[in-house]
């Protein structure tokens, strides 16, 4: 098959950005012709390139909701369907879920929406939340497919009658795993936490700066792992604060599996997510795990078994959670072995790259009388 993954943004890291990468380069591997098109261009898609993959960028396509550049970045996503003449079109994040599929009507290309966590998803602004329901709504309407990354965003979007159930499935993120030595295995005795995170909405670093504030007695060091609008406020605020030496900004870094190796415990402070690839990046690297009991983190953490779930803006539960596991190196260790046996069990990348494909051929299938599929190793030029 020729495989378009759309996504809004790749000059950033995000979850939804990693998905695109190991999903976009199994898939190639596997005998599948895949075309990235995006705004923008960074280290993935320098990756992506550099491993065989074409990436394209759309110059009109923009974050923000304007009638006008979307109008037009509608035009240029059209004017590539029609020149790349993709089987199936796989779209991510909001904004290229809604053109992507408009996209897919207009030119009668089969569309699969892969939802990272639903723009109207509880802990999003109410206005966005509103706007974006009338859209997913319409949206719903003209999908051939969407998948959702946890049960939660499964169930919120039966609750708003985004789509009809027979066209949805959930399929949970996952990453590809790593060798035995980029496992848990930290060289320094003291306990060293790590949040891999962008610094903007919805993540929540304030509020994990807060609580470690009220533990500072105790022996802790942090990595903050990403890049982001906000960064340099929060670094600012750092340096202001009493846990100024101990916190350490580490920037976008490609090297996420050797900082997870060598830490003692992931946390994920937030308002809202779908199902975050940190997170499964840390079960993976068997890390315990203390993250906000949002969207559908709660599928990733067995509570008190491979960590702990803190409810939203919880300053004292998150204080204690961590204070907890700092002052008991053991239950760390317990509880981080759990956390591989939850990857290997339920997470494993090859199961959820075939449940991907799989759906991909469902909906591609029920479009076999209208269109020529052009199988792995018979490729067209473009």
């Amino acid at each position: 098959m020729r495989i378009i993954q759309f996504i809004t943004r790749m000059d950033d890291v995000g979850g939804a950005q990693v998905h695109v990468l190991d999903l976009s380069l199994s898939l190639m591997k596997a005998g599948h012709e895949v075309v990235v098109l995006s705004m923008g261009s960074g280290p993935v898609t320098d990756e992506l390139q550099k491993s065989g993959v074409r990436c394209e960028e759309l110059r009109n396509l923009q974050l923000k909701i304007n009638p006008f550049h979307d109008w037009r970045a509608l035009n240029e996503l059209c004017k590539w369907l029609k020149k790349l003449k993709p089987d199936i079109l796989a779209t991510h994040s909001s904004k290229a879920g809604i053109l992507g599929r408009i996209a897919g009507k207009i030119c009668n290309i089969p569309t699969v929406f892969t939802a990272h966590g639903w723009a109207f998803s509880e802990g999003v602004p109410e206005r966005k939340r509103s706007v974006y329901r009338i859209l997913e709504r319409y949206a719903g309407r003209i999908s051939n497919g969407v998948i959702t990354v946890s049960h939660y965003d499964y169930q919120l979007a039966l609750k708003h009658r985004i789509i009809h159930p027979s066209k949805m499935r959930t399929i949970h993120n996952s990453v590809p795993d790593v060798p035995e030595n980029l496992r848990r295995n930290p060289s320094g005795s003291i306990p060293k936490l790590t949040m891999v995170a962008r610094f903007a909405f919805p993540k929540d670093h304030l509020l994990l700066l807060r609580a470690l504030e009220n533990i500072r007695g105790l022996s802790w060091e942090l990595d903050l792992v990403g890049d982001g609008p906000l960064m340099t406020h929060i670094k600012e605020m750092v340096e202001r604060s009493p846990i100024a030496g101990r916190v350490h900004f580490l920037g976008n870094r490609r090297n996420i599996p050797e900082l997870l190796a060598d830490s003692h415990l992931f946390v994920l402070v937030s308002r809202h997510e779908g199902l975050p690839i940190s997170v499964i990046e840390a079960m993976r690297a068997g890390l315990p795990l203390v993250a906000s009991d949002v969207g559908g983190i709660r599928e990733l953490i067995d509570q008190g078994q491979n960590g702990f779930l803190i409810p939203r803006d919880d300053i004292e539960v998150l204080t204690q959670r961590l204070k907890t596991l700092i002052m008991d190196p053991q239950l760390m260790k317990k509880m981080g072995q759990f956390s591989r046996i939850q990857y290997e069990n339920h997470f494993l990348f090859e199961r959820m790259r075939d449940q991907t494909l799989q759906m991909y051929m469902e909906v591609l299938e029920k479009s076999i009388g209208k269109r020529d599929v052009v199988l792995p190793n018979k490729r067209r030029e473009v």
